[in-house]
């Protein structure tokens, strides 16, 4: 089972990373060794290395392992940071962060996802990871400013606390949009001063809270 899973992940880091521009070294190292099937539920391990995102829990979901590894590329992550994310899910983009920069923290709405994404942070021995469960959209207050945020769910915009919690300079990945389409978007601040690129299209799950959708 382990040498199966093993290959999967090797198969999946050479097929659907780095052929899409995937190329910082300790992002491929991490989605090598990161056991991404601990983070679906059993019937769906089998599945767990695919091109493609998994339902779990809370009718929420697990990110494409590329969509996963392209907004974490993006934050520029060198290995010192500090590094908010909002919307815990299974647990598996925050596991991946740990290994990469110095502290993760992650803020989860749904309590039996941030439960089960403990549970396996824990078995993982994942130590630098500090969760809890509220609303993301006001960010982490007491832990900022953060290097680098990056948000699992889309917005109809960036929340303004997000933005103020960011260091300068800091990078933000967020996805904004409608409740259909969204597009991936960089924040970036420095001097004071913000820019915002457009990266790519992309789905995903609402942005519930204060300063995202009503619900």
């Amino acid at each position: 089972m382990t040498d199966r899973f093993a290959t999967a992940r090797k198969r999946m880091v050479q097929e659907q990373l780095l052929h899409r521009g995937i190329d910082d070294q300790n992002i491929l190292t991490a989605m090598s060794e990161v056991p991404r099937h601990l983070f679906v539920c059993d019937a769906m391990q089998a599945q767990a290395y695919g091109d493609y995102p998994l339902p779990i829990d809370g009718d929420q979901t697990i990110s494409q392992p590329y969509i996963v590894a392209a907004m974490t590329q993006a934050l520029k992550i060198k290995g010192t940071e500090k590094v908010l994310e909002i919307g815990t899910g299974s647990g598996y983009q925050a596991a991946i962060l740990s290994r990469i920069c110095d502290k993760v923290y992650t803020v989860e709405r749904i309590n039996t996802l941030l439960a089960g994404a403990r549970k396996i942070f824990d078995q993982l021995r994942y130590h630098n990871i500090l969760a809890k469960l509220d609303d993301g959209t006001l960010g982490w207050p007491e832990h900022a400013p953060y290097d680098a945020i990056i948000v699992t769910a889309s917005g109809p915009e960036i929340p303004e606390p997000l933005i103020e919690q960011l260091a300068d300079p800091g990078r933000m990945v967020i996805p904004v949009g409608d409740r259909d389409v969204q597009q991936l978007q960089l924040l970036t601040k420095k001097d004071g001063d913000i820019t915002i690129r457009h990266l790519e299209s992309v789905r995903f799950v609402s942005l519930i809270g204060e300063h995202g959708w009503n619900g």
